[in-house]
């Protein structure tokens, strides 16, 4: 069978199981199973497929059509233009979370102008590792503490900055939000935190996608109004933070004026909600204030 009836036919098994971009998947599926690239595909669509590609083929979109992500099945995401290592422990990451990368970025390139080098940030809730990554590999000097309750997505996240180049700028810890650093003296020094942590409200996760659904709860379920871990997050951030550090969290629908308020009333500064590409409010920043007292005890 040729590569385009291939594609045409598993474009409309997808299709009939209700997949949104049956083309698109049905591309990509194909170019994993037989090695090649999705222009290959187009570029040569009469070229006969090799009967092993074609069933390894049928497999993944049979899988697919059931509902699992197509980032789990070729074990790849793409982030902040690199790729990086998923699997089922881990959150897939989304392109509107480059938003929180590149705020956290930018504020890292001014920090830099005037403070001390080598910035020290904090990746909480790292998953996969693809924020903590992005800002080692995008910033030559800062060093990172990716943070995470799930020891399955540490070994990935360990996997993922192996496989850029950052391993010696980027430390893992497993536990709970900022917690690990209490012990490490790490009050009061901190460049910026980012997180992009569960905000999913628990009520909501049963309407999920199936393939949403297929991704760990740990890493969707953000409590009755998606904001606890947030809640919990805001002191901590403000004990790890130096004055002037940045805090800049993720958020879903109507949440980014509830956490605005939040930060107001912690005495936070600077605080700033912006929109993603879509045109919604995604990314809140808030930089520590000036009377936090960095007490070490606000860490655990």
């Amino acid at each position: 069978m040729t590569g385009g009836k291939l594609l045409q036919d598993g474009m409309g098994y997808l299709r009939e199981a209700g997949i949104e971009a049956p083309r698109l998947e049905a591309e990509v599926l194909l170019a994993f199973a037989w090695g090649r690239t999705r222009t290959d595909l187009l570029i040569y669509p009469e070229e006969a497929v090799p009967a092993g590609v074609a069933a390894a083929y049928w497999e993944l979109i049979k899988k697919r059509a059931a509902g699992a992500p197509v980032a789990y099945l070729t074990g790849m995401r793409e982030f902040m233009s690199l790729l990086f290592r998923v699997n089922p422990a881990v959150l897939i990451p989304r392109p509107e979370t480059e938003l929180l990368a590149e705020k956290t970025l930018t504020f890292l390139a001014a920090w830099e102008e005037e403070n001390l080098p080598y910035p020290l940030a904090a990746d909480v809730g790292t998953g996969c590792g693809a924020l903590a990554v992005s800002l080692a590999y995008y910033h030559p000097t800062v060093r990172v503490i990716a943070i995470d309750l799930s020891r399955g997505a540490l070994t990935v996240a360990r996997e993922n900055a192996r496989r850029h180049g950052v391993g010696k700028r980027v430390a893992f810890r497993a536990g709970d939000l900022l917690a690990p650093l209490a012990a490490g003296g790490k009050a009061g020094i901190g460049a910026a935190v980012v997180a992009n942590l569960p905000y999913l409200p628990r009520d909501a996760i049963g309407a999920l996608p199936r393939d949403v659904r297929c991704e760990p709860r740990l890493a969707l379920d953000g409590g009755v109004d998606g904001l606890d871990l947030y809640r919990r997050l805001l002191p901590q951030a403000a004990a790890f933070l130096a004055p002037g550090g940045l805090l800049a969290c993720e958020v879903g629908p109507g949440q980014a004026g509830v956490l605005a308020g939040l930060l107001v009333e912690q005495g936070w500064n600077e605080i700033q909600v912006s929109r993603d590409y879509a045109g919604r409010d995604r990314v809140v920043t808030a930089l520590r204030g000036e009377g936090e007292t960095g007490c070490p005890d606000r860490l655990k």
